[in-house]
């Protein structure tokens, strides 16, 4: 099992954002709409599985609980 990385509250921001680009990609057109679309999937299922590839690379954690 992967070790959470993500806080709670930074799992809810990174949620909303993602279903805000997600939703963005209905009314943008181009490039536009598919960079919101990889984006806000992308925050989606970060914040769906609490963990951060980056963050790990780089060794930040938010999660007050340590798992």
């Amino acid at each position: 099992m992967i070790e959470r990385n993500l806080g709670d509250s930074e799992r809810m921001v990174r949620a909303t954002v993602g279903i805000a680009g997600v939703v963005l990609f209905f009314f943008l057109t181009g490039w536009l709409q598919w960079a919101a679309l990889v984006v806000g999937v992308v925050l989606l299922v970060t914040a769906a599985i609490g963990w951060c590839p980056p963050y790990a690379l780089l060794g930040i954690n938010t999660n007050r609980r340590r798992s």
